[in-house]
């Protein structure tokens, strides 16, 4: 073990350690004559800071619509549909999905930008279909990062979910149909409470996800226009290395690990409740 510990230590705990020391600091990369300790100043600028809080309830947003609500029912949604499909829609669909979540993020976002910008592939459709057309990545950015993130991740969710549909005992739900159970009582009563730890497991996995995404918003949007599409990692990007705040980002950065942390240990909750 004595390798692999001094690995973690050198490469992930060391830096970790670093970037708390930077949070309280006013390190800049630019105009500061040094360093210096200002204990929680950085953490209670950002409190009254208009930008920060916009940044946090933008966030928040991103990952209820995009990961809790979007990739998580449209995977679920999917699994279940593939399951009763043919064999050649089943490999068509999987395809078409999983090829969006091996795109790097760069590339993702750029189709995305492509597709919702004011000339882009979006708008064309609607002017064919005679409806009406905006530039949605100024009127709706956020809306728009959002589903372009449920775009590139459901595929994660999708195959968390077909794996396990897969371990449902077909005894239960042959019973329930023999009771007279329709599909959706067989999926609402039977199948989701078989499955309720895969859902806790996949809504804890694409919330961290999702709240460190980075390239495809600034591919996109660069957070704006103005900071409509401002989530925390664009701000705290901006902080550090556009205004050279670093001590001020470091610190965007810690409640960036904090917000992450609880929603993992609500989770983890949910998941021993379910245990017990």
């Amino acid at each position: 073990m004595l390798p692999a510990v001094v690995l973690l230590a050198v490469f992930l705990a060391g830096p970790i350690a670093y970037c708390v020391y930077y949070a309280f600091t006013d390190m800049q990369l630019t105009g500061a004559t040094g360093t210096h300790l200002v204990g929680l100043d950085n953490f209670t600028r950002a409190l009254k800071d208009h930008d920060f809080l916009n940044a946090v309830w933008l966030t928040l947003a991103f990952v209820v619509g995009s990961a809790v609500i979007g990739q998580n029912t449209l995977g679920l949604a999917l699994a279940v549909l593939m399951e009763k499909a043919e064999k050649p829609v089943r490999s068509l669909t999987n395809g078409v999905v999983i090829a969006a979540w091996v795109l790097p993020e760069v590339v993702a976002g750029y189709l995305m930008y492509a597709f919702f910008y004011n000339q882009g592939s979006l708008n064309s459709i609607l002017d064919a279909l005679h409806l009406p057309q905006q530039n949605w990545l100024y009127t709706m950015p956020i809306l728009a990062v959002c589903l372009a993130n449920v775009w590139r991740g459901t595929a994660f969710s999708m195959m968390v979910f077909t794996a396990a549909l897969n371990d449902v005992p077909q005894e239960l739900v042959e019973a329930a149909e023999m009771d007279g159970a329709g599909p959706w009582q067989r999926l609402w009563r039977v199948v989701l409470p078989v499955i309720r730890g895969s859902i806790m497991t996949n809504l804890m996995l694409i919330t961290l996800q999702t709240l460190s995404v980075f390239g495809l918003i600034y591919t996109m949007t660069r957070g704006g226009p103005g900071n409509k599409s401002e989530t925390l990692p664009i701000f705290m990007y901006q902080q550090a290395f556009q205004n050279s705040l670093i001590g001020y980002g470091t610190a965007i950065a810690l409640v960036l690990l904090v917000v992450g942390a609880l929603f993992s240990v609500v989770y983890i909750r949910l998941l021993k409740l379910e245990d017990d």
